[in-house]
């Protein structure tokens, strides 16, 4: 997949300027493979799984209208409709309906989903948002929510309706639902652009959700200088010079992605310490002197192979000693979940790239130990999205 550069980022080139910040605990224990003899270390959390509940008829209905769920989200959003109890919690039907200017038959079937969908509640005559859509409009998170919301409402949700075409022909065939050229979703916004605005408006925000997990995940202890390879306009050395005062970054990626990560840098006050490099991240040699490498929101691109590709150049690259981190959104190596990972795996297989996909951890770790990485540990984050850090050691 294009990688795509994380909050403001552009689209450019055929490897570079393409971020996706998009797509849960795991294992525990040390185990060691056999043909590789690499330790692998899977780090859980406290929480221990449950085992799923049977399926039931009410199940079923949620999914089979989950469309229309949605939609009745996004319509919240989009009228207004929780801004407007957050700050006026209590209203009846009849001044819901006054305020978001309805008439009173829309505003009745709005709210009877948003309430059986328990995003508002009614008592006396009387809606409220739901405490957890009110506990997030406190903590600024809900601008995130309804930023993810515009996006698979405007981008996603169209292209969705060629999931089984893209499984068929094993490629992201909702791709056509964008006019212009190119093989990827990047290249097509281009000729769209309110819709490339809105895109990297919620790239933006997807990277203000994950990149905490990264900040805390990523141990760089002892690490001099990191490579951020594909790193678009910067975000994720940001974040990361931020945290950690004494290393120095570098962001690899194509000269329309450098030109806006040196601007984003020096916005942030640190060109003192991260430069930027110019190159294609599959064709050119990596630069050398780093002890670490790092691939944030790059592998969900690209296809196994050319994941392996990468982290062999990781490989070379660094000397003796030397560790990679991977940081993305995983699905569990049990292949039953988390949900968040499966749900968005369906966007990723219609339409960014041709072999987009959330992977499981353990993809990565075999990858990694094909690539002749050791000492592969797993760090989940411990949020609600399954973003997390894998890395090892040369």
């Amino acid at each position: 997949m294009a990688c795509f550069v994380g909050p403001g980022a552009q689209a450019v080139g055929r490897t570079g300027g393409r971020y996706h910040p998009r797509a849960g605990p795991v294992g525990s224990g040390v185990r060691r493979s056999e043909e590789t003899a690499v330790t692998i270390t899977e780090t859980r959390t406290t929480a221990t799984a449950e085992t799923a509940s049977p399926l039931t008829r009410q199940d079923l209905v949620g999914t089979v209208f989950g469309a229309a769920a949605f939609q009745a989200l996004n319509a919240g959003c989009e009228l207004g409709l929780f801004a407007l109890l957050n700050g006026e919690p209590g209203l009846t039907e009849e001044e819901i309906a006054s305020r978001l200017d309805l008439r009173p038959r829309p505003t009745r079937i709005l709210l009877l989903a948003t309430t059986a969908l328990r995003l508002t509640s009614l008592d006396g005559g009387r809606y409220r948002n739901a405490e957890l859509i009110d506990s997030l409009f406190a903590d600024g998170t809900w601008e995130i929510i309804t930023d993810m919301v515009a996006f698979e409402a405007h981008i996603v949700y169209e292209a969705q309706a060629d999931f089984t075409a893209s499984l068929r022909a094993d490629t992201n065939v909702g791709l056509r639902r964008f006019a212009g050229e190119g093989e990827d979703l990047y290249h097509r916004l281009a000729a769209r652009p309110d819709l490339e605005r809105l895109f990297y408006r919620c790239m933006r925000s997807w990277s203000r959700l994950s990149n905490p997990i990264l900040v805390d995940k990523a141990d760089l202890t002892g690490v001099r200088r990191v490579l951020d390879v594909g790193g678009g306009d910067g975000v994720n050395a940001i974040a990361l010079a931020r945290a950690n005062p004494n290393v120095e970054f570098t962001v690899l990626d194509l000269p329309g992605a450098g030109a806006i990560a040196e601007r984003k840098i020096a916005e942030a006050g640190l060109s003192d310490r991260i430069t930027v490099a110019e190159g294609d991240i599959f064709d050119d040699d990596y630069p050398e002197g780093y002890d670490c490498v790092l691939f944030a929101n790059q592998l969900v691109i690209w296809s196994a192979e050319q994941n392996l590709r990468l982290l062999r150049k990781a490989h070379r690259a660094l000397a003796d000693g030397g560790r990679v981190l991977v940081f993305n959104a995983m699905s569990d190596a049990t292949k039953d979940g988390p949900l968040y990972a499966a749900l968005d795996n369906v966007y990723f297989a219609t339409l960014p790239a041709a072999q987009s996909t959330l992977y499981d951890w353990g993809q990565y770790e075999q990858w990694l130990t094909e690539a002749g990485f050791s000492r592969v540990e797993r760090r989940p984050g411990e949020t609600w999205t399954p973003h997390g850090v894998i890395s090892g050691v040369k």
